[in-house]
């Protein structure tokens, strides 16, 4: 990396940012890895299991917009210190007083929510101290904090097996808390003005742009099926093939590393051979693997390589749905940023419960496998419809390929 971004903004908060950001979504993920072991407790079905691992990714896609107007008025590290200590709060609460109904543990996942939205907080914190000649440097450093799926992917089935799963929650609080003392103590705010955004100004640019619904529709299958095959996997890795909670976790892992690896190269493809034509690829080639894991093409071992290629599919459409948002909006980027987010956990939500429900139901996974695969090409055939559109109106005038 070339000495002058160093030298361009303030590398203690980017590092904080980034630590901060990997935690929260380190605990944001954390039913997802021990769904197996909570609900074999509390006896829950299946549909009451996967209604339990999505409720914090829906929680933390609506708080996205709550908590990126609050760091607007009293500044993003502040908002970061308050989000964390209620995050650390609920952890504590379920730590000793136990999680022992389905109530229990969606109000659990409610609250980890909050640290789902630290996406709203880490990013522009980091953001506002560099130039533009080094955002999407520094916007990568921070974001790779989403690669925290993948500790509680290792390591939360392992601990819960060794100490009980109620004691991960208190565990957890110990990373939490050093990380929030590092952040409280190296971050800063800008020294910028920050224009206050309203929900006045977000429904503004939803009103008569069909852009801004495209992006949020496309983004909420990348990030969407990214965040909820991460949550469904563990589940769907013991109910289809008897995996144990570790086993099954250490799989996911595998399968959300490639994802989370994935994504800022992603947005380096994107740049070489155009957004939409990398986003093109990765609808196609998700509808293939999807639909093979659907037919149970192979056995275990080659389900798990179908969704790592998934998986990786997935977190390259999410740099490539970014690569073309600064161009289409950009003085809006901080408002489309929030929607698109938005939109990217509600499809997350819908993939993870929706899994759940269907296997509840028709005894299977396959069609709710097949119907992802069908959004996936329909959102393929979809752009080939608006990517003209896009190239002779908004691309024309940007020097970014689209």
């Amino acid at each position: 990396m070339h000495r002058s971004f160093w030298k361009a903004g303030h590398t203690p908060t980017l590092l904080s940012a980034f630590l901060y950001f990997d935690l929260s979504f380190m605990v944001w993920y954390l039913l997802g890895p021990l769904q197996v072991q909570i609900a074999e407790a509390l006896a829950l079905d299946t549909q009451q299991r996967a209604l339990m691992v999505a409720v914090p990714i829906l929680c933390g896609a609506v708080l996205r917009l709550f908590l990126g107007l609050l760091a607007d008025r009293i500044g993003a590290k502040l908002t970061g210190v308050l989000a964390q200590l209620l995050v650390i709060a609920a952890l504590l609460v379920a730590w000793k007083l136990g999680v022992h109904s389905f109530g229990q543990a969606l109000l659990l996942g409610l609250m980890l929510g909050v640290a789902g939205a630290s996406f709203a907080v880490a990013l522009p914190l980091a953001s506002r101290w560099y130039p533009p000649e080094h955002q999407g440097t520094a916007m990568g450093i921070a974001g790779a904090g989403n690669s925290g799926t993948v500790l509680a992917a290792l390591f939360a089935p392992a601990l819960a097996v060794t100490f009980g799963f109620q004691n991960v929650f208190g565990l957890a609080c110990i990373p939490l808390a050093l990380v929030l003392l590092v952040f409280a103590l190296c971050a800063k705010d800008a020294p910028v003005p920050v224009a206050r955004k309203t929900l006045g100004d977000y429904a503004q640019v939803l009103v008569g742009n069909r852009d801004s619904w495209w992006f949020m529709f496309f983004y909420a299958i990348t990030f969407g099926g990214f965040a909820g095959f991460a949550s469904a996997l563990p589940g769907y890795f013991h109910d289809q093939f008897g995996f144990e909670p570790k086993l099954a976790g250490w799989a996911t892992a595998a399968c959300v590393l490639a994802g989370s690896v994935m994504r800022p190269l992603g947005g380096v493809i994107a740049d070489r051979i155009g957004g939409t034509r990398s986003l093109q690829m990765v609808y196609v080639a998700v509808t293939v693997l999807v639909a093979a894991a659907a037919l149970g093409i192979g056995g275990a071992t080659a389900t798990v390589a179908l969704f790592v290629f998934t998986l990786l599919c997935l977190g390259a459409g999410n740099g490539a749905v970014f690569q073309l948002v600064p161009q289409r909006f950009g003085a809006e980027i901080g408002l489309m940023t929030g929607l698109i987010g938005m939109a990217g956990g509600v499809g997350g939500f819908l993939l993870a419960a929706g899994l759940g429900v269907v296997k509840q139901h028709a005894g299977s996974y396959a069609p709710g496998l097949w119907l992802f695969a069908a959004v996936a090409l329909t959102a393929s055939l979809c752009l080939v419809g608006v990517k003209q559109r896009w190239r002779m109106h908004w691309a024309a005038a940007g020097a970014a390929r689209v």
